[in-house]
């Protein structure tokens, strides 16, 4: 191998690969001979004890050239996101990979020929009238306040309103689905599947911003204060609020999860439980126990808990039920554990939300936790 290359592939493994460095590698990879070399290093030099399939460069190259076009997130945090993404072996804690993963295809697996697609955008949107539209690609719709293309919808800029009557919209995305708003106040929101958002159509200038996410997951690009005279931002949920004065966070408050988690990517929140308030600094995380009404804060790895925004699933340390629980929102599946003791086994990994389920159930069974999976209709079977 080019001694150029390989300084390459080290700077990109340690973190410190600027974007043109970036680019180089990209194209590099891009020659299918490459690839091998690619894999070779790192299975020999880095990381001997990961499952590393042919699936996985494709995976690889898809986010090196997304993390050289966003520019918002610091070069570190940009590798720490395209190095998760890159080694997709997902593994147990308490195992090691034998050399014979190494293999460029996926072992077959019987299965039912089954209709599950990966999620796409699509919403219902409840009208102050009540009256229900479906957003889906495809279709369009608009109205005197917004428009959409039925990927995303856009609400009109807030002007100086003086109206004491605000009018609110809701968003609900089903399972397997997800989508993009912009609130008049040019506020940006991501919802992942299984979520509602309850907001106005317009905001009134000056006074206080404010929306409810009902239940499900958000992610939050708030329009700082100083742009609309000085009114704060807040976000309700069933047992908190967050108020914010310009910044960006995830929000996941499920119905069927008695635990709610707020992580911060930039600004400052404030999040409040009852009587408890905690401020939250970028990285840490809010927890709080639905049951008991604790609230505490840790340090978290951001790029894991907002991957999906970015198209990925990324797992650190998480046990399969808590995997198996996020794709079912996605694919719209049913899981079923015939054996429970694999519940609570940790894995580490980063896939892509388009890719087949199977796909991603193979990657799980060649860690040999599970020994077999049977799909039925829209139900799954871990053996």
């Amino acid at each position: 191998m080019d001694k150029n290359i390989e300084i390459l592939i080290i700077k990109f493994l340690s973190k410190e690969s600027n974007v043109d460095e970036l680019r180089q590698l990209e194209l590099w990879i891009s020659n299918p001979k490459n690839e091998i070399l690619f894999l070779e290093y790192i299975k020999i030099n880095t990381f001997s004890n990961m499952a590393i399939s042919k699936y996985d460069i494709k995976i690889a190259k898809k986010n090196i050239v997304r993390s050289i076009r966003k520019e918002k997130y610091q070069i570190n945090n940009i590798l720490k996101y395209v190095a998760a993404a890159v080694i997709i072996g997902m593994f147990a804690s308490t195992y090691l990979f034998r050399d014979d993963i190494f293999i460029s295809r996926v072992e077959s697996v019987p299965v039912v020929v089954n209709d599950i697609e990966a999620g796409t955008n699509k919403a219902s949107l409840t009208l102050s009238d009540g009256s229900v539209v479906l957003l889906e690609k495809g279709g369009s719709f608009k109205s005197k306040n917004a428009k959409s293309n039925g990927e995303e919808i856009v609400y009109g800029t807030t002007k100086n309103k003086t109206t004491s009557k605000i009018a609110y919209n809701y968003l609900t995305i089903p399972r397997g689905g997800q989508f993009f708003v912009k609130l008049s106040d040019g506020t940006q929101v991501w919802l992942n599947s299984e979520s509602q958002l309850k907001y106005p159509i317009s905001f009134i200038d000056g006074e206080l911003r404010q929306v409810e996410l009902i239940y499900g997951e958000a992610y939050f690009d708030v329009s700082p204060s100083t742009k609309h005279k000085g009114s704060k931002f807040k976000i309700l949920t069933d047992v908190q609020e967050i108020e914010v004065l310009g910044t960006e966070f995830n929000v996941k408050a499920y119905q069927d999860e008695n635990i709610i988690y707020t992580t911060l990517v930039e600004g400052k929140v404030l999040v409040k439980n009852n009587n408890k308030t905690k401020i939250l600094k970028p990285k840490q995380q809010s927890v709080i126990d639905i049951n008991t009404n604790d609230i505490k804060v840790q340090e978290i790895d951001i790029n894991s808990e907002i991957s999906w925004i970015h198209g990925e699933f990324i797992f650190h340390k998480k046990p399969l039920k808590e995997i198996m629980k996020v794709l079912s929102r996605w694919y719209d599946i049913n899981i079923i554990f015939q054996n429970k003791s694999f519940e609570i086994t940790e894995f580490n990994g980063a896939l892509s939300r388009d890719q087949k389920i199977e796909d991603i159930l193979d990657l799980i069974k060649q860690t040999k936790i599970i020994n077999a999976y049977e799909i039925n209709s829209n139900t799954i079977i871990l053996k």
